[in-house]
C-alpha cells in the first residue's frame, strides 16, 4: 500500500506520477544533472506549481489548497518514486514548517510566498553552526550550516539559528527562526557535489546578517519542525523503496536463467517477500509520523522517531538489497536502480544519525506508549453506550474459577465472562447470536470500551478462537448450541489437529486417514505439535478420506472428542522444560457423521480458513509488550544506559510499525475495501521483531542467562520463542505465501 488510503489520496498520487512521466523522465532527468546540482529550478517547476502540488498542505486563505499533511505526504511519496528531481521535499517541508509559526503580517506574508511556489529549503535547529547575536535592531546571524538539501535552488530559506541570550529562551528555548533571503550580500551558498543527482546540496555561510525582530518568526516548537522534515523525510524514503519493490518483481518475472524465470527461485523469492515486507513497515512508519503532526508533542516525537528508524535510516540497505537481486546490471550508471540508491542514502544522512532516534525514543517509550488508535469520536454513539453499559455491568461481577485450558486470567470462568459471552462480545465480529454482526467501525468502538477499563480483562476464546469460525460457517444449528455456547463461557476447551510427522507446512501430503463406517468414520493416524491436546475436550482434525482424490482434495475436516476411545496423547516437553505441545496418536477412532462439517472432500478450504485465523491471531500478538525487560533496564542507572535506550527504541519502533500497519487496513475496510495482505506480512514482521528484541535482551543482560531462574526472567520467555516462530506458519512459508500470492512471483 502506497501512504495515501483513501480514493482521492490515490488519486492525488496519480496525478503526480502523470506530471512525472510526462515533464520529468528519468532518461530526460539524466541530461540535466549539472543543472540541477548548480541549483537551477527544473523546466517545469512553474508547472507543478500552477497544479499546487506543492502547497497541498498550505490553507486555501493564502493561496494553498487546504488539504491535510497526509495529502502533502502522498505528493511527496508520489514524487520520490518517479524520481521527480529539484527541491520538492525542501519546498514542501519549509512550508509545512513555516505553519507552525504564529500568525503575523510578516509570517501570512511569507506563507503567501511559499503559496505562490516559491522554492525553499529548511536549516533545523540540529545545526548548531548559525549562531544569532541579540542587538538593540534584532538579531546579528552568522556561521556556516552542514550540508543541507535544496540550498542552492531555494528562493527562501527558514533558518533556526542558536543562541545563548537568555532574551532568546521565549522564541525558542535558545533557537531564533528566521525567513532568510539568499539574494542578499551577506550570504554565501557553497555549492557541493551531491550524492543524489536528482537534488542540489549546499552549505550556508552568514556573515552579519541583520534580522529585524519584529521578522522573527515566533511560535515554531523545535521538535515539531523535527518531526515534520522526519516525517516528509519518511514519505520520500517510503516511495524510493517502493519502487525498488515494483521494478524488482517485474525483473524476477521475467529475467531468466537456467531456462526459467529467476523469480521462481526460493531464495530470490523470499528475498523479494522481504523486501515488500520491510517496504510496508517503512509505508506504516511514515503515515503515522505525518499523521502525528496533529497530536500532543509526544506522541509526535514517539512517531517522528519511529519513522526516522522504520523508513529513512533502513532505506539504503533495502535499496541495495534490491539492487543485488538485479545483479551486476543494477550496479551500472545506466540502470536507474543506482539513483534512488544514490536518493535514499542522501536523505538518511539528511536527518542525521539514526542512533540519537533510536535513544530518544528509547527515552521516551521508558514511560510513554505510542497510541496508534483510531480516533472514533462520538459516531454510532447508541452503539457505544448499549456496550459501555455492558461492560459497566461486568465490571460489577468477578470470575471465580480457572480456564479450562490454564489458570489465565482471560481463560477465567464465572459469572462476568458469562454476561460478555451472552452479549456475543467476545467476538463481536460474528454473526448473531454468537456475536453480534459487528461492522469495523463496531469493532473499534469496542476496543475502546475495553480499553478504557483497564481492570477488565478482555476473555480470549484461545486455540477455539480459530476453530469456532469454521463451525459457524459449515456445521448444522445442531452442533452450533452444543459447541459455541460453552465454548464462549469457557466451559470447554480445544485444540487442533492438522499437523503430522510427514505433514508440517506441507499440510496437503498428510496421511491421516477417515474410511467410512456404519454412521460415521473410523480415524487411524498419528498428529504432532498439538498445542494443549491434554486439556482439550474437542478438537479440530484433518484427515484424508479419499486417497486417490487430489492431495488438496481429498481432506474432511472432523470435530473429535477428545475423551473418544482409541486417542492416545503422549507430551512432547518442550526447551523450556514444559509441555504444552502433544503427540496425539488416533486407532479407530469413531467419529459420528453429524461431526464430518461440510462435505467428506471439504476439509481442505476449511483449514485453510482456520490457518488464516492462527496468523491473524498470532500477529495480533504484537500488542503484547515485548520489549518489558527492556524497558525495566532503561530504568535502571547503568554505564551502558545509552545503548540500553537505542535498542528499546528500535524494538519499540518495529512494533510500533505492526501495530499501525493493523491500523491501516482496518482503516481501509471501514472505507469498504477490500481486505488486503496485512496479515501475512505482520506475522514475517513479528517473526523478526521478535528475534531482534530477544537478542537485545540476551546481550544486555548477560550474565543473568547463565541462570534459568533470573530476575528479571530471561530464559523462560526466550525458550518459548519458537512456539511464535514457527506457529501459524514459519517465516519462510509466510515468505513464500508473499512472494507467489502477493507479489505474482512464478512458482515454478
Amino acid at each position: 500500500m502506497t501512504i495515501g488510503l483513501m480514493p482521492e489520496q490515490r488519486q492525488l498520487a496519480e496525478a503526480v506520477a502523470q506530471f512525472a512521466a510526462r515533464h520529468a523522465p528519468i532518461e530526460k532527468t539524466r541530461k540535466t544533472f549539472d543543472a540541477l546540482a548548480a541549483g537551477d529550478l527544473p523546466l517545469w517547476w512553474d508547472d507543478f506549481v500552477a497544479n499546487g502540488f506543492h502547497a497541498v498542505h498550505l490553507p486555501e486563505d493564502v493561496g494553498g489548497q487546504g488539504g491535510t499533511l497526509t495529502d502533502t505526504a502522498c505528493v511527496v511519496e508520489a514524487a520520490a518514486t518517479a524520481l521527480l528531481p529539484g527541491p520538492v521535499v525542501p519546498t514542501v517541508t519549509a512550508g509545512a514548517v513555516a505553519m507552525l509559526a504564529d500568525d503575523t503580517p510578516d509570517t501570512r506574508t511569507l506563507w503567501g510566498r511559499l503559496a505562490d511556489g516559491v522554492s525553499a529549503a529548511v536549516i533545523l535547529p540540529d545545526d548548531r553552526g548559525l549562531r544569532a547575536t541579540s542587538t538593540d535592531a534584532g538579531w546579528v546571524v552568522s556561521g556556516a550550516s552542514t550540508a543541507t538539501l535544496g540550498l542552492c535552488s531555494a528562493q527562501v530559506i527558514l533558518v533556526a539559528a542558536a543562541t545563548a541570550d537568555d532574551g532568546a529562551k521565549a522564541l525558542g528555548d535558545g533557537t531564533v527562526w528566521f525567513a532568510l533571503d539568499p539574494s542578499r550580500p551577506e550570504v554565501g551558498i557553497d555549492v557541493l557535489n551531491g550524492t543524489d543527482k536528482t537534488t542540489d546540496v549546499g552549505v550556508l555561510r552568514l556573515d552579519g546578517y541583520r534580522c529585524a525582530r519584529d521578522s522573527v518568526l515566533t511560535g515554531i516548537d523545535d521538535d515539531r519542525a523535527r518531526s515534520l522534515a522526519v516525517a516528509l523525510t519518511a514519505s520520500a524514503a517510503s516511495g524510493a523503496v517502493r519502487w525498488c519493490v515494483d521494478a524488482v518483481t517485474a525483473h524476477l518475472r521475467t529475467r531468466e536463467q537456467f531456462g526459467r524465470p529467476i523469480g521462481a527461485f526460493q531464495a530470490l523469492q523470499h528475498q523479494a517477500a522481504m523486501l515488500l515486507v520491510n517496504s510496508e513497515l517503512a509505508t506504516s512508519a511514515a503515515w503515522d509520523a505525518v499523521r502525528s503532526a496533529s497530536e500532543g508533542p509526544v506522541q509526535n516525537r514517539i512517531a517522528a522517531a519511529g519513522a526516522a528508524l522504520m523508513a529513512v535510516s533502513p532505506a539504503p540497505e533495502l535499496v541495495l538489497d534490491a539492487l543485488t537481486m538485479f545483479g551486476a546490471i543494477g550496479y551500472t550508471w545506466e540502470h536507474d536502480l543506482h539513483l534512488y540508491w544514490r536518493k535514499t542514502t542522501s536523505l538518511a544522512a539528511s536527518i542525521g544519525p539514526a542512533g540519537r532516534f533510536a535513544e530518544a525514543l528509547g527515552d521516551l517509550t521508558r514511560t510513554e506508549n505510542r497510541d496508534v488508535a483510531v480516533k472514533l469520536g462520538d459516531v454510532d454513539a447508541e452503539f457505544r453506550r448499549s456496550v459501555a453499559a455492558l461492560l459497566d455491568e461486568a465490571g460489577t461481577l468477578r470470575n471465580d474459577r480457572p480456564g479450562r485450558q490454564g489458570d489465565y486470567e482471560n481463560l477465567a470462568t464465572g459469572p462476568q465472562r458469562t454476561l460478555i459471552a451472552e452479549a456475543g462480545l467476545i467476538a463481536p465480529h460474528w454473526p448473531r447470536p454468537w456475536g453480534v454482526n459487528a461492522s469495523q467501525l463496531q469493532l473499534l468502538i469496542i476496543d475502546e470500551e475495553f480499553a478504557r477499563r483497564p481492570d477488565l480483562v478482555r476473555p480470549s476464546l484461545g486455540i477455539a478462537e480459530w476453530i469456532l469460525p469454521t463451525l459457524i460457517s459449515s456445521a448444522p444449528e445442531t452442533l452450533q448450541q452444543r459447541f459455541i455456547p460453552p465454548t464462549q463461557r469457557g466451559e470447554l476447551g480445544w485444540c487442533q489437529l492438522f499437523s503430522e510427522p510427514g505433514a508440517g507446512s506441507d499440510l496437503a501430503s498428510l496421511t491421516t486417514r477417515a474410511t467410512k463406517v456404519d454412521g460415521g468414520w473410523r480415524i487411524n493416524g498419528h498428529k504432532i505439535w498439538t498445542s494443549s491436546a491434554h486439556t482439550a475436550d474437542f478438537g479440530a482434525l484433518l484427515a484424508r478420506t479419499d486417497p486417490d482424490a487430489a492431495k488438496h482434495r481429498g481432506l474432511g475436516y472432523f470435530i473429535v472428542d477428545m475423551r473418544s476411545e482409541g486417542i492416545e496423547l503422549q507430551p512432547i516437553r518442550q526447551a523450556t522444560g514444559e509441555a504444552h505441545f502433544n503427540e496425539v496418536f488416533l486407532t479407530d477412532v469413531f467419529v459420528p457423521d453429524e461431526m464430518l462439517l461440510g462435505g467428506p472432500t471439504d476439509g481442505w478450504s476449511q483449514a485453510i480458513a482456520t490457518m488464516a485465523q492462527e496468523r491473524v491471531a498470532i500477529s495480533g500478538y504484537v500488542n503484547f509488550d515485548r520489549a518489558s525487560i527492556l524497558r525495566r533496564l532503561a530504568d535502571e542507572e547503568r554505564p551502558d544506559h545509552s545503548r540500553v535506550l537505542c535498542a528499546l527504541g528500535e524494538a519499540d519502533a518495529y512494533a510500533n510499525a505492526i501495530k499501525v500497519l493493523a491500523v491501516r487496513e482496518v482503516l481501509r475496510l471501514l472505507d469498504g475495501q477490500a481486505a488486503g495482505p496485512a496479515s501475512s506480512i505482520a506475522k514475517v514482521a513479528m517473526n523478526v521483531m521478535l528475534r531482534r528484541i530477544f537478542k537485545a535482551t540476551l546481550e544486555l543482560t548477560a550474565p543473568s542467562a547463565l541462570i534459568e531462574d533470573s530476575d528479571p526472567a530471561i530464559i523462560e520467555p526466550y525458550f518459548h520463542l519458537p512456539a511464535e516462530l514457527i506457529g501459524g506458519g514459519t517465516k519462510e512459508i509466510q515468505l513464500n505465501i508473499i512472494a507467489q500470492m502477493i507479489l505474482g512471483l512464478p512458482r515454478k
